[in-house]
């Protein structure tokens, strides 16, 4: 078996890595923010999603005339 120290390093959390995973709690004013940001990405997608469908309907139909 190879004991190689690299291994030892994969096995080992970085001092930025631990730091990076902690997070503070939002204040509420943040918090709200942070909503309205998610509920922005949330109405994007759907408005994405929606025109894909409309799109797809709309080929259906020209196809069905054919």
């Amino acid at each position: 078996m190879c004991h190689s120290p690299l291994l030892k390093l994969d096995k080992i959390m970085r001092f930025y890595e631990f730091a990076s995973a902690i997070k503070k709690p939002l204040t509420p004013d943040q918090a709200r923010i942070q909503a309205m940001k998610n509920q922005v990405k949330t109405t994007q997608k759907a408005i994405k999603a929606e025109k894909a469908r409309q799109k797809i309907k709309a080929g259906q139909q020209a196809l069905a005339k054919i």
